[in-house]
């Protein structure tokens, strides 16, 4: 896995996108400050060794597990978000099937080597590194950090739940209650409910029917959440209607019946749209065998107003499917490996923008058609990797449909595994898009998530994850050929205008170049609270010459003269 991802990285240096990264203009004033960061929670003292006491740590060094803020949500003064550990190693794992230890000065991931896996032997290598997840909330008036683990597992029912949640993959608030939300290890889904106005824990509640979330969306007076079916999501998904309250935080009922699990939600034009990511079963899918429901898709519900107030069970088998990657995507294998993430209405449009696990397109393209000789799977890695593509549309669904491409490609690799008398052969193919601004990426190339989008003070927000700080350690040194040396660190864009290109706030993680992506946001007025993703577990020495890892939350305030 380490020699791939090595090559992939000197392909992506050697050979640039083949366009100028996007202008950046006079950026407007921004003011960002760190509120609340984590703190190292472990001792390591090598891969597969017990791990000693502490911290403060006597032996060994201290480590930060907790690496994401990866549910987050604001109600009243305060917020309220939820943690994810080890992710960089969790999702290598499962995606990618690693398995070997990896050990550097600035991760480490034991996988089944862990002391974890070796007190659970039952536990899937690729979950070695899981630890429980935290919750906290966050005063913004005291500015003050409280963190609620211990409200939860004060519980039996909360401390096994909590346990056996991969990580807080959601959050979201509505009438006096917030949801914690998150896959379990076991494939299943937990969710964890406070009271907003106490602070007082009012339950947790396994989901056995269903595997995975990632947001929730408040519209119209109502709390919708898009959940994924089966192990990761991988056999389908719903939007949930939240029907209960503080006596009875559990009451949902399905409003959707989806072949492929929600990302995220937008109320747009009447309606709530969701993003979606593919299955396994999509992923893996055949060349002959497209299965373009189960695609990364754009789905739309029927309208809001239509019958009672709101979306109801009546219109689960109701939405429609108004656009997929296959539309844009020519080489059909890697866009099963297609994600969808951030989504939001904009100025009269819908926008969204996809998603690109690191290598995910190489390895399925590498399985599907093996490589005669060296060549060969120099060509797969070549011609597999994608940037981020960013999209918008209206009038969806019906006669005067539009959907522009405002960042991608009007060419893109595409295998043809007869061609060349059956020995296979790429080449470039049209995507049917002219892209109205610029190239995929913005013009940066290891942008790879679109992580998230959100409107404020007439702007549009789309935060990203930038994957070459994790390329620098396969590979010293990311600059090659002609293409300039990256900017580590994930970067920040904004729309001032539809009408206008996006522009960079900030390219280098916003203060801290260990935070590969921004996760989260969340808006009031003219601030924007930025939850972060650095995975960097063994960066914890305040007083070396490099940031340190885990999460960190931040304060992004506007100049709106």
């Amino acid at each position: 896995m380490k020699k791939l991802f090595a090559a992939v990285v000197t392909v992506l240096v050697v050979t640039p996108l083949g366009a100028t990264p996007v202008a950046a203009g006079r950026p407007p004033e921004f003011r960002y400050e760190l509120l609340a960061k984590a703190q190292p929670d472990e001792c390591f003292d090598g891969v597969g060794q017990p791990y000693p006491a502490g911290p403060p740590c006597a032996e060994g060094q201290p480590k930060v597990n907790q690496a994401y803020v990866w549910g987050i949500t604001l109600t009243g003064n305060h917020l309220w978000f939820g943690t994810g550990a080890n992710l960089h190693c969790l999702t290598s794992g499962r995606t990618l099937d690693a398995k070997n230890p990896s050990l550097n000065d600035d991760w480490v991931c034991e996988y089944g080597e862990s002391q974890i896996a070796k007190r659970n032997p039952n536990l899937p290598p690729y979950l070695g590194d899981h630890r429980m997840p935290r919750l906290y909330q966050y005063d913004l008036r005291h500015r003050r950090l409280t963190e609620k683990t211990s409200a939860v597992t004060a519980s039996p029912t909360g401390l096994q739940l909590l346990q056996g949640t991969a990580g807080i993959r959601a959050a979201g608030s509505h009438r006096g209650v917030v949801f914690f939300a998150g896959p379990g290890i076991n494939a299943t889904m937990n969710m964890f409910a406070f009271d907003a106005d106490t602070g007082a824990f009012l339950g947790a509640k396994n989901f056995p029917e269903y595997g995975n979330i990632r947001h929730f969306l408040v519209t119209g007076g109502t709390l919708y959440a898009g959940v994924g079916v089966g192990g990761n999501g991988g056999e389908g998904g719903h939007v949930l209607r939240w029907t209960g309250g503080k006596s009875d935080p559990f009451a949902f009922v399905s409003v959707a019946d989806l072949p492929a699990q929600p990302a995220d939600l937008a109320f747009h034009d009447g309606r709530v749209f969701v993003s979606t990511w593919p299955g396994p079963a999509a992923s893996g899918a055949a060349a002959d065998d497209p299965a373009p429901s189960r695609l990364a898709s754009v789905w739309m519900s029927p309208p809001l107003s239509a019958g009672q107030p709101g979306l109801n069970p009546a219109d689960a088998d109701g939405w429609t499917q108004v656009w997929s990657v296959a539309e844009y995507e020519p080489d059909i294998v890697t866009a099963h490996t297609y994600a969808l993430g951030g989504l939001a209405s904009y100025g009269g449009y819908l926008y969204w923008g996809t998603m690109h696990v690191p290598l995910k397109a190489t390895t399925t393209h590498l399985t599907l058609y093996p490589p005669k000789d060296e060549a060969g799977t120099r060509a797969a890695i070549e011609n597999t990797q994608r940037a981020i593509s960013i999209f918008r549309g209206r009038d969806l669904g019906g006669r005067r449909e539009k959907v522009d491409l405002l960042y991608g490609a009007a060419q893109l690799p595409a295998y043809d595994a007869a061609a060349a008398d059956g020995a296979g052969a790429w080449a470039a193919a049209p995507t049917g898009y002219t892209p109205t601004y610029g190239p995929s990426g913005f013009g940066e190339r290891f942008l790879n998530y679109t992580w998230k989008m959100v409107v404020a003070q007439g702007k549009l927000f789309v935060a990203t994850m930038d994957w070459s700080y994790l390329a620098k350690e396969m590979n010293e040194g990311t600059g090659g050929g002609d293409a300039p040396p990256p900017t580590y660190g994930g970067d920040l864009y904004v729309f001032d205008s539809p009408h206008r290109p996006a522009r960079a706030v900030d390219k280098a993680g916003l203060g801290n170049y260990l935070n590969y992506g921004i996760r989260n946001m969340v808006a009031s007025g003219s601030t924007l609270y930025l939850g972060m993703a650095n995975p960097m577990n063994l960066r914890t020495d305040p007083d070396d010459d490099v940031p340190e890892g885990g999460w960190e939350l931040l304060k992004l305030t506007m100049d709106c003269r």
